[in-house]
């Protein structure tokens, strides 16, 4: 593998690490608030990305249009099953919400194979030529993808550690009792919270549809890469799930002259074995005794 090779596959892993971070990101939020891994997650980044198929196809409207409705209604679709079932569950053992949250991916997953069908889908996008630079070859559609990823992680990063919402949500993950006490309104706050998480996934489907392909089953090839990159940035670190998911891709890209491309998803459950196994915490977790 010559440098170029290396350069290029380097560039190809930070944009696929931005694209995974925000799957990461919204699975880290509910785990560290909520206390269950959404399993259903990578079903709402289908979703969100069917949705601006849909938004394209029925009414003509350009790309960035058909991803802000289709934030806005997975955002719907996100809040609506927190209120409906993982707000019930509250208090119970944490496999119940995760068993819920795997049927509700499951639902999700039949309700856009029954309608949509099971063809794969493409967003309709200008055809553009890749820059050449010295055979490092890059995309202007690439550029694009790993610039409002970015951008969409800077947004929710100062709204968790710059605004009074963010605040009130790390109060509730450290304490929901006390931060009850203290007057925070947790229904409201779950609320929001469920609203971004679903933005956030289906931002994630629209971002990696227009890098590859949309498919019933692209949210559930990516929930494993974000739930890799999760436990590897630290289990509840929103800014470990993010440097996680860049790591991994890149390690992911920078495997692929010698796994081949079919066995980059045995890589991420390779890296989650390692960092059980190793170190649970992961690379920002903090490690906590237990008697």
């Amino acid at each position: 593998m010559t440098w170029i090779d290396f350069v290029n596959l380097l560039i190809n892993g930070l944009i696929e690490g931005l694209v995974v971070a925000l799957p990461a990101l919204a699975m880290t939020l509910v785990m560290g608030v909520n206390r269950f891994p959404n399993a259903a997650t990578g079903d709402m980044l289908t979703t969100g990305a069917y949705a601006a198929v849909a938004v394209q196809l029925l009414g003509g409207w350009p790309l960035w249009a058909a991803a802000l409705i289709s934030m806005v209604v997975t955002a719907v679709v996100s809040a609506g099953s927190y209120q409906l079932i993982f707000r019930k569950l509250a208090g119970r053992p944490m496999v119940s919400s995760m068993l819920a949250a795997i049927g509700l991916g499951f639902l999700l997953r039949s309700l856009i194979g029954f309608f949509a069908g099971h063809d794969q889908r493409t967003f309709d996008l200008p055809l553009v030529r890749a820059w050449n630079f010295g055979g490092i070859r890059i995309l202007p559609t690439d550029l694009v993808i790993a610039a409002v990823a970015a951008a969409c992680l800077v947004v929710v990063f100062v709204l968790i550690y710059r605004t009074s919402f963010g605040r009130q949500l790390r109060a509730v993950a450290d304490s929901a009792d006390l931060a009850r006490a203290s007057g925070i309104r947790a229904n409201g706050l779950m609320l929001c919270l469920w609203l971004l998480v679903g933005a956030l996934s289906a931002l994630g489907g629209v971002l990696l549809g227009m890098k590859a392909v949309v498919s019933p089953e692209m949210g559930w090839e990516s929930l494993i890469p974000a739930f890799a990159a999760m436990v590897l940035g630290g289990i509840g670190s929103p800014v470990g799930a993010v440097l996680g998911a860049l790591l991994l891709c890149v390690a992911q890209e920078l495997a692929v002259p010698l796994m081949g491309p079919s066995y980059k998803l045995v890589l991420s459950f390779v890296v989650l074995a390692l960092v059980l196994l190793v170190r649970p915490a992961g690379i920002m977790g903090r490690v906590q005794l237990v008697r």
